[in-house]
């Protein structure tokens, strides 16, 4: 059996990883793997003997055995949010707001730019806000003023038409990945960070770090003016030098694999997974939100998560497993 290294070996750095991922899993399994998009791995099939499964890249779907429903509706923060509250999961709250006129008799009143700025105010001018629809923590970031809000407006409304604002909660970050109501894995994260080289300001650390974010098409980072005084500052070889606010592994930011230290947690994220109806799902939560340890809150779900976190540690036993789960379902494997 080739390793996962050797599947990833020679591909060109932009090939998705989860195309990697299945080929190596149709290896394990015996099904017939093939790139059909001139070895880009962005249109990929899989097939049995009877059957053929077409897998995209992007956007698209790699669990299929979530309901189109279900994702989508996971996909949308605010949506996600009004169904875990009914069902009795408590989330962040928060409320949705249009960056454009247009489709605006399509809503509801209370969601304009202006409402936004009333409800900024409530939450004392200390506010997170985050694209509706928005994914690997684009354009995530905490807001402290009321100018860098409409300035925070107007460089989203290029990408995205709508934002969801929340109160800015402190707590322990976790993810936990569930196949049903089996947990495949939970890990801690940890925010991203510059290594200082001795030589460097902070600024100038944070010039290429966000050129980096850019290539991979997110936002820059968008520090507070809490921050200023900082960006002089010439760290030491090797010092860390955290970077506040978004804590997603495509921003940087670090995941350790380790379970919440209560069965609490892992009980909301199942509740949170059946009240979408997913099958699959990465449930993002805090714990220990202001020091109190009974208390947590689901931040989002994810119906289509990323596993490259599986792969940094080795753990290509659970990429198999969540693929097997992938071809039973799709009747590629017989049960």
């Amino acid at each position: 059996m080739r390793t996962l290294r050797e599947f990833r070996a020679g591909r060109p750095s932009f090939y998705p990883d989860q195309s990697v991922y299945a080929a190596y899993a149709c290896a394990e399994f015996g099904l017939a793997f093939a790139d059909i998009d001139g070895g880009t791995g962005l249109v990929v099939s899989v097939a049995s003997g009877t059957k053929t499964i077409h897998f995209g890249a992007g956007r698209c779907s790699w669990y299929p055995q979530n309901s189109a429903t279900a994702s989508t509706l996971a996909s949308d923060k605010y949506f996600t949010n009004i169904i875990l509250e009914r069902a009795g999961v408590p989330t962040l709250g928060g409320d949705y707001f249009f960056l454009h006129d247009r489709h605006r008799a399509h809503r509801p009143r209370g969601h304009e730019r202006e409402d936004a700025r009333n409800l900024f105010r409530k939450l004392g001018a200390a506010v997170f806000v985050k694209p509706l629809a928005g994914s690997r923590g684009d354009f995530a970031q905490m807001i402290r003023s009321e100018a860098s809000l409409l300035r925070y407006f107007t460089e989203v409304s290029h990408y995205y038409d709508a934002v969801l604002m929340q109160p800015v909660v402190a707590g322990l970050e976790h993810r936990i990945f569930l196949l049903d109501d089996e947990i495949v894995y939970c890990a801690q994260k940890y925010p991203p960070a510059l290594l200082g080289d001795g030589l460097r300001s902070i600024a100038d650390l944070l010039i290429a770090h966000n050129e980096a974010l850019r290539c991979r098409g997110l936002s820059p980072v968008a520090l507070t003016d809490d921050n200023d005084t900082a960006l002089d500052t010439v760290l030491p070889a090797g010092a860390r030098w955290d970077i506040p606010g978004r804590m997603n592994w495509s921003a940087g930011a670090t995941m350790m694999l380790d379970a919440p230290r209560s069965d609490a947690a892992l009980a909301l994220a199942r509740r949170a997974l059946h009240a979408l109806g997913l099958r699959v799902a990465a449930v993002d939560l805090f714990t220990n939100i202001e020091a109190d340890a009974e208390a947590m809150r689901v931040i989002e779900v994810n119906a289509n998560p990323s596993i490259r976190l599986l792969e940094q540690h080795d753990r290509g036993d659970l990429i198999l497993k969540i693929w097997r789960h992938t071809f039973l379902s799709l009747g590629l494997l017989a049960r």
